[in-house]
């Protein structure tokens, strides 16, 4: 593929660092352990961009996608990897996306409600990460439940155990993972929404078309050239596919 030209990797990385917000709101695709490592999909193929553009990389994490994207628009990253939303496309230049994720509800085990169109009725109480993609796309959808906001992704079922709503939402494998600490918990079948994770910068950027333009084909040549599925692979990863 096509390089970089000078001036649009000044404008991509002006501080001479490729600097990449990392969301660890969004376990699947990134994680930190004790000694404060990061790991994941997108810690990958951040690697893979800063050395095609031959630019030392400094990978910034964050708790939850919203701080990520806030980061981004303040100029402090470069880089982020989030889920193409119309909301923060106001701000953000995304590429195509790389990997499908689903959005799945979970209720308590004595809930009467059975399948996904039957949660958006008043009187429903649905619990999500604020900020996060299920929170936009619910906030722009739900027309009758009511929507409670936990402080980030992974305190959804702690709230929602604690007598907060009455379904909660996220990605479904968070949703699971989280579901083997309590007793009495069940998922609904399907999902209510699938995820497009992509790469996105900042609007904000001097010539941010051509950048978006030369992300775009690095993504398109790493899923084809299977890097992006071999991620997923070697990171364990189930319930989410390569993008087409």
């Amino acid at each position: 593929m096509s390089m970089m030209n000078s001036s649009a990797l000044k404008s991509f990385a002006p501080s001479g660092t490729l600097r990449v917000g990392i969301n660890l709101g969004n376990p699947l695709l990134a994680n930190e352990d004790a000694a404060g490592k990061l790991s994941g999909v997108t810690i990958d193929i951040a690697n893979e961009i800063a050395q095609r553009i031959k630019l030392p990389l400094q990978l910034i994490p964050f708790k939850t996608a919203g701080a990520t994207v806030d980061g981004i628009k303040s100029g402090d990253i470069d880089l982020v990897f989030v889920a193409i939303d119309p909301v923060r496309g106001a701000d953000i230049s995304y590429t195509p996306a790389y990997i499908q994720i689903e959005g799945a509800y979970m209720v308590k085990v004595s809930s009467p409600l059975q399948s996904n169109d039957q949660v958006d009725v008043a009187g429903s109480e649905i619990v999500v990460g604020k900020g996060s993609a299920y929170d936009l796309y619910l906030t722009r959808e739900i027309q009758h439940a009511r929507l409670f906001r936990a402080v980030s992704s992974q305190a959804v079922v702690d709230d929602f155990m604690s007598g907060i709503g009455n379904v909660a939402a996220g990605v479904k494998q968070q949703l699971e993972s989280d579901a083997k600490r309590y007793d009495g918990l069940r998922m609904l079948p399907g999902r209510f929404m699938v995820i497009n994770q992509a790469i996105g910068i900042p609007k904000a950027r001097l010539g941010f078309e051509d950048i978006t333009a030369y992300l775009s084909e690095l993504i398109a040549e790493l899923k084809q050239s299977g890097f992006v599925s071999e991620a997923m692979q070697h990171h364990h990863i189930q319930g989410a596919k390569v993008a087409d």
